[in-house]
């Protein structure tokens, strides 16, 4: 399978590493500085482009490798509330295909269908109160991240006395904390912490009187998430329309 990458940072760089041990050709790189490659031969050719950016500029990547005729698999968050309608349209209206989510870890679609499962379960005990923490390096933009609101998603969808999450407190790197985990009785706090280097962690919460009930995922590091997107990009190539990890692994 050809292969465009989009954006070469970190996450760029162990995709492709995975990629090429799979077998894969890498046919085109597209970073800050060469955007001008989306209209070359090179990236045409490719299967799947795999975006791995900024939310910034994942609208405009996503929009300009479906102007060139090619499927994509993006991985950028903080960008969908705002285009996520529009993404859909286009794949459902114009024939583009797009795989996306929020994180693109086995471990993670794992962890996620058993936050779905006990949400089920908790929904018998109100006397538990559910709250949410992630944890992620310095240099991630947005807050909470992409997964902690596909989380919060999921047990929205389960949890019938909890109708919305809401912000809870930021913990900023140099330890100050701002925000509040105070909220309604159908709200449940997602609060962010801004740590170091740390890939991922996720926590869901239910605490009562007598005792907690708490599930975490813990990326040890960026390779879980490097082999999902090239899975997703071997699912994409043979797929079409607006796609998704309940597509690629289906519990």
């Amino acid at each position: 399978m050809k292969i465009a990458l989009i954006g070469y940072g970190k996450m760029g760089k162990e995709i492709e590493k995975i990629a090429l041990s799979r077998g894969h050709e890498i046919v085109s790189i597209i970073d800050i500085d060469n955007r001008k490659d989306f209209d070359s031969e090179a990236f045409r050719s490719a299967d799947v482009a795999i975006e791995f950016t900024a939310p910034s500029v994942a609208y405009g990547n996503c929009t300009e490798a479906f102007r060139q005729g090619v499927k994509v698999v993006s991985g950028s968050t903080g960008w969908m509330a705002e285009h996520g309608e529009e993404m859909r349209r286009l794949c459902a209206e114009e024939g583009k295909t797009l795989f996306w989510s929020s994180n693109f870890s086995l471990g993670v679609a794992i962890f996620s269908a058993v936050n779905k499962y006990l949400a089920k379960i908790m929904n018998r005990f109100p006397n538990y109160e559910v709250s949410m923490v992630e944890t992620h390096h310095v240099h991630k933009l947005d807050a909470p991240s992409g997964t902690a609101i596909t989380l919060a998603e999921g047990i929205i969808e389960n949890l019938d006395r909890k109708n919305k999450w809401v912000m809870g407190t930021l913990t900023a790197p140099d330890g100050s904390v701002t925000g509040t985990v105070e909220c309604a009785p159908d709200e449940f706090p997602v609060s962010a912490v801004r740590r170091g280097e740390v890939p991922g962690i996720h926590t869901v919460r239910y605490e009562s009187e007598a005792d907690s009930i708490v599930i975490t995922h813990d990326a040890k590091n960026r390779k879980g998430f490097a082999l999902g997107a090239v899975l997703a990009a071997e699912y994409t190539a043979t797929h079409s329309g607006f796609l998704g990890m309940s597509d690629l692994f289906q519990f």
